[in-house]
């Protein structure tokens, strides 16, 4: 039986009307930090990169394929991997189908990642997704954008990630990186955002944040010990309480 207080009907729109008061204060911060996020000065990129893609080698120009807007997902896969990181899938299952929305509004989205292109076609294929992925495996891509760690850094755990200098358990890291082309082709850097400035990006959490247990992670190893790859749940026990 539960614990939680249970009120009259009444009450409870009282109670709803003045968290909604809150809720519109968040929504006008957010709307004013999209606006300063986008009002941040920009850095040209004057590196060349070729990426290795299904359509052969591809440049960072390119994969904006007509659009001046580009996304980029830096999904985890290091080269001795044989499957993607389970956080970075779990991610990707949000962004799997968007790209058709995001194309109409002048954006490009693909997966940048270090695995070689056949390993993510493999991957990509097991996952059923159909979202753009290229392999940056010999680009310092990744290393730029402060997603790879060297295996000194990870040795002395002073490794540059989320614009901090710090420790992180595995060569690879998760992030997203923002791109403009201008007409004349040339390629500024906008935004990078990492770690838990990538939650704004995973629409199950904000479904999981409006439930009564909410994203249900407290007393775990860690945050996302419950996350498995989309086609591994039956492997796991239902959570406690679950009945058929």
């Amino acid at each position: 039986m539960t614990t939680h207080r249970i009120v009259s009907h009444e009450e409870w729109i009282e109670a709803r009307k003045q968290h909604l008061t809150r809720e519109k204060e968040l929504t006008r911060l957010r709307d004013q930090l999209s606006q300063s996020r986008r009002d941040l000065p920009w850095e040209k990129v004057e590196k060349t990169y070729t990426f290795e893609g299904p359509n052969g080698k591809e440049s960072l120009g390119d994969l904006f394929q007509g659009r001046r807007q580009l996304i980029v997902q830096h999904f985890m896969f290091d080269p001795s991997w044989d499957e993607g990181c389970k956080s970075c899938s779990f991610w990707t299952d949000n962004f799997n189908g968007v790209d058709v929305h995001l194309n109409h509004r002048d954006v490009s989205f693909v997966l940048v990642s270090r695995a070689p292109l056949p390993t993510l076609q493999a991957y990509q294929k097991r996952m059923g997704w159909s979202v753009k992925w290229v392999s940056s495996f010999h680009t310092d891509f990744n290393r730029d954008y402060y997603v790879t760690a060297t295996p000194e850094e990870l040795e002395t755990k002073r490794a540059y990630y989320n614009y901090a200098v710090g420790s992180f358990p595995v060569a690879e890291r998760p992030g997203v990186s923002v791109f403009y082309q201008d007409a004349d082709g040339t390629i500024y850097h906008t935004y990078s955002c990492y770690a838990r400035g990538l939650d704004m990006l995973n629409g199950a959490y904000h479904l999981l944040d409006l439930v009564p247990k909410g994203r249900d992670e407290k007393g775990l190893p860690y945050p996302m010990d419950w996350l498995r790859h989309r086609d591994r749940y039956e492997d796991r026990p239902q959570p406690v309480g679950w009945r058929r």
